[in-house]
């Protein structure tokens, strides 16, 4: 079965850095599409940003500066990096793949990690 497995949360002070890691598993043929969403309480889930196999990124206006994605494609692994953490920035943060790029822009995307808690204090 294929899974995705997100690590890295936690809780930092305004300013502070966090690393997400996102691991698929059980999939032969990889993923061209993967991204990173957020959800903070009583908002929406929203893309923060996406990668494609080939490595073409794309970032939400408000993270973009500040928020790296990348990807390891032999290890099918992608990551976000986040400096320069704002309260704003507190959500639970889901990874998110798809074989096609169009689902995942969507919100739709074919297979969801389990979320982890990004908590920023002021």
């Amino acid at each position: 079965q294929v899974q995705l497995v997100e690590s890295g949360g936690g809780l930092v002070q305004t300013g502070g850095s966090l690393r997400l890691s996102c691991a698929a598993s059980g999939s032969i043929f990889g993923f061209n599409a993967m991204g990173w969403y957020r959800q903070a309480p009583g908002k929406q889930r929203d893309l923060v940003a996406h990668i494609t196999r080939a490595g073409t990124t794309n970032y939400t206006d408000s993270v973009k500066g500040r928020f790296t994605i990348s990807r390891d494609n032999a290890k099918n692994t992608v990551y976000l990096q986040m400096n320069s953490l704002k309260p704003e920035d507190t959500a639970v943060y889901y990874c998110g793949a798809d074989y096609l790029l169009s689902p995942l822009v969507a919100g739709r995307p074919r297979y969801w990690g389990q979320g982890t808690q990004v908590t920023v204090s002021s």
